[in-house]
């Protein structure tokens, strides 16, 4: 069972998703990923999206610690159901309603809130988790990240786990990674926005 580490909601226990087609962040790593968050003072008040998010541990961490509004973005059925139940468990402890679900892929989720030409601004995020399925191929997640590239606040920052094993990601021009860390399996990897000089 995976549980909430800290914050408003923490040690409340979440539904995992059954099988084994997810794997769930583990506390040690959760815990190390969300203290350096915290030193970089980047959960308070953030518009966290959290892609492939399995049972969802991730975003609603960072509801309980401070976030304004969380999305999980999931498409396997089990998965959408087990993450519309642990929304509704943070919501309930915290009193508010922070954490949302939409079912579909994480491209076509992410498409949804590109800038429109000469129209609708599109929708911007603060912090973006993505730990991608192991059968995701480093193509598939490099397209993603230019996707996600276009949708960052300024300050933004991009946290992507992958199996220890795993090639450094192919950073998008809009994406520049700044740090990373391996805990046993996984291997974290964070980017911020590029920030392009004024001429």
């Amino acid at each position: 069972m995976s549980r909430i580490v800290a914050g408003a909601a923490g040690g409340l226990t979440l539904k995992s998703v059954p099988g084994d087609s997810t794997r769930p962040t583990t506390d040690r790593v959760k815990e190390a990923l969300f203290s350096r968050l915290e030193s970089y003072d980047v959960l308070t008040n953030a518009r966290v999206l959290d892609l492939y998010a399995g049972a969802g541990s991730l975003g609603i961490e960072a509801a309980s610690r401070g976030a304004r509004s969380v999305l999980l973005v999931e498409l396997a059925p089990k998965a959408v159901a087990v993450c519309q139940v642990n929304a509704g468990l943070v919501n309930k402890a915290l009193r508010k309603e922070l954490v949302g679900v939409r079912r579909g892929s994480v491209d076509s989720v992410l498409d949804s809130f590109a800038p429109v030409p000469g129209g609708s601004a599109g929708r911007s995020w603060d912090v973006v988790f993505m730990d991608p399925p192991y059968p995701l191929t480093d193509d598939e997640l490099a397209k993603t990240l230019e996707k996600v590239s276009l949708v960052l606040e300024h300050g933004a920052m991009v946290v992507v786990e992958r199996s220890s094993r795993s090639v450094e990601p192919s950073w998008p021009a809009g994406l520049e990674k700044f740090a990373e860390k391996k805990y046993g399996e996984t291997r974290l990897w964070f980017a911020e926005p590029v920030q392009i000089a004024a001429d």
